[in-house]
């Protein structure tokens, strides 16, 4: 059975703190299974949420301050010493390659995998093409150059049980349709509809900017950092940032469907004010203020 879930594995920015780890992240989808910024002691906080090395195939790193890159030194370690059987990609900034060197070869290990490095540069990029999906990148806007994922599923045909029934097909026949696009007069348009492929967002450390709005445009699952609250606004623009307020606007004018805010300052003990920001700035989808170890199910198909 396929399963589509957002695994949290941390939640700090900047640094850790007694009840959050550094960020981490990891999206299930369909048997693979995507690790998004892996700060300082992802390896371990994949330990308690049962994420294994072998559940890995891409690596996406938004930008490589501290808190979204340390851990990868550790992981891309457990990938070799697990052996993992399968390719493993990298994708990160391409003008901190310097950075993804350091951290791959920080220090001796026996090198088992091959990890495909597939660094990203340009304002957008197509990444990756599958039968399950693709995968973009955009840039941010951020001290530091910074990137955000986007996975887009294809759109599919739904076959309408009552149309196929009206025009006398079944059984056999809708597969023969399906396959030869025609049958007896009866087309596909005539008995289907197009099915929306699902969208899941990945934005981390970035001031608003163009990249934010078309990464979360009618996305199904978007996550997304609220470093500040809206009173510190000044701060999250000085810092390349975004407040909950922000971030909630920006997936209530793209129609998101659940919204995940995460990144949060250590100077903010009260997570509920968060979703009180977020619902003020008129969100009214499903909203989640990540913990972690979370794990949040991407919402069905429409």
């Amino acid at each position: 059975m396929s399963v589509r879930e957002f695994v949290v594995l941390g939640t700090a920015s900047q640094v850790p703190t007694r009840h959050r780890n550094h960020n981490g992240y990891l999206l299930r989808w369909d048997g693979e299974g995507i690790l998004f910024d892996p700060g300082e002691g992802t390896q371990r906080q994949m330990l308690r949420a049962g994420v294994a090395a072998h559940d890995l195939n891409r690596i996406c790193v938004t930008h490589f301050h501290g808190d979204h890159s340390l851990g990868l030194a550790g992981v891309i370690q457990r990938i070799n010493l697990d052996r993992v059987p399968h390719p493993v990609t990298a994708h990160y900034p391409k003008s901190g390659q310097r950075f993804f060197d350091r951290l791959r070869y920080s220090t001796a290990y026996r090198e088992t995998v091959g990890i495909t490095e597939e660094p990203v540069s340009g304002d957008s990029a197509v990444l990756a093409e599958t039968p399950g999906y693709r995968l973009e990148a955009r840039r941010l806007s951020h001290p530091v150059e910074s990137y955000g994922y986007l996975l887009v599923e294809p759109d599919r045909l739904r076959m309408l049980p009552e149309r196929l029934a009206a025009h006398g097909i079944t059984g056999p026949d809708i597969g023969r349709l399906q396959k030869a696009g025609e049958l007896n007069g009866v087309t596909l348009a005539d008995v289907s509809e197009t099915r929306r492929g699902q969208r899941v967002a990945f934005v981390m450390d970035t001031r608003m900017c163009d990249g934010v709005t078309a990464l979360a445009e009618g996305c199904d699952l978007l996550v997304i950092e609220s470093t500040f609250l809206d009173e510190d606004a000044r701060l999250a623009a000085d810092h390349g940032h975004l407040t909950a307020g922000q971030a909630a606007a920006v997936a209530r004018d793209a129609g998101v469907r659940h919204l995940v805010l995460t990144h949060f300052s250590q100077r903010y003990t009260d997570p509920g004010e968060f979703a009180r920001q977020a619902r003020a700035a008129g969100f009214e989808g499903e909203l989640t203020v990540a913990r972690d170890l979370d794990r949040v199910t991407v919402p069905k198909r429409r």
